[in-house]
């Protein structure tokens, strides 16, 4: 992974850095595995805006991703180290010895032609999706499953991973991206290793422009709002806006949300504030 400046030759060049690539191996997606995407624009069936700032940006096409990783009867080989529109981890395009393809979310230091396989007893390897009652205690983790059998769900995005920490009774200890220790199922799946792209969060758009091809509009400050519109809006001059909170008047800084009956609260061991 890395990334580079680019000489301002332009004004929206001039603080842009972009992805090398280094890891991507083919720009052509594997034409089985698409499916369109139709866009929202933030609203929901009846068409009322339900989510602000959202709308434009460039024409994508969604690749379905095996999250579940259930083929246990043979290793597949890595064809190809893939872009994804729409998420900010590389993908992996799998073969099969019978010939079924399959898109993964790639691992940092998956290589093609590498074979990876998923299910019991096999290897902790780069790559393998094994049961978290069989990964050795402080290996790093990604693409951690909490129902098993329902697929990946935490630990998906760019240069993200988990750890896990202990194991008792039918619970494994997992420690998370957040900084959160949870408890999680023994029999839940996860991927050896860290999710790739760790340099995602390096890269510097350059210009307001790059952001509307990524499908995300202007976002209108609170403060610059009326009364009407926000609690922290209106005023006389450049008024200050007072108390930091949501457009519904929930505090915005410090105030816990989570509902203190919320079922999943006997799981979390460490919570990620501290």
């Amino acid at each position: 992974m890395s990334v580079r400046s680019l000489k301002p030759i332009t004004p929206g060049q001039r603080f842009r850095v972009v992805n090398g690539y280094d890891a991507i191996t083919t720009s052509k997606p594997e034409k089985s595995l698409l499916t369109p995407v139709k866009k929202k624009g933030g609203r929901n069936n009846s068409g009322k805006l339900t989510v602000r700032y959202r709308g434009g940006g460039h024409k994508r096409r969604y690749r379905i991703i095996d999250f579940k990783r259930n083929r246990y009867d043979a290793p597949a080989t890595v064809l190809s180290i893939e872009y994804d529109p729409n998420r900010s981890a590389f993908i992996a395009l799998t073969q099969y010895p019978d010939g079924e393809k399959r898109y993964v979310i790639a691992q940092n230091g998956l290589e093609v032609g590498q074979q990876i396989s998923s299910g019991e007893g096999i290897s902790p390897d780069l790559g393998n999706s094994l049961y978290l009652s069989e990964i050795p205690l402080g290996t790093v983790i990604s693409c951690i499953e909490l129902v098993p059998g329902r697929g990946a769900v935490l630990a998906r995005s760019a240069g993200s991973f988990g750890q896990l920490m202990a194991r008792d009774g039918k619970y494994a200890t997992v420690k998370l991206p957040s900084g959160e220790v949870r408890l999680i199922l023994l029999t839940c799946k996860a991927t050896i290793g860290v999710v790739s792209n760790s340099d995602h969060q390096l890269i510097v758009g350059g210009k307001a422009g790059r952001t509307r091809w990524l499908g995300r509009r202007p976002r209108t400050r609170p403060v610059a709002m009326n009364p009407v519109d926000h609690p922290m809006g209106g005023g006389e001059g450049r008024a200050s806006g007072g108390h930091p909170r949501s457009r519904n008047g929930i505090p915005a800084k410090g105030f816990r949300t989570r509902s203190k009956t919320k079922a999943s609260n006997k799981f979390i061991i460490e919570d990620r504030r501290k």
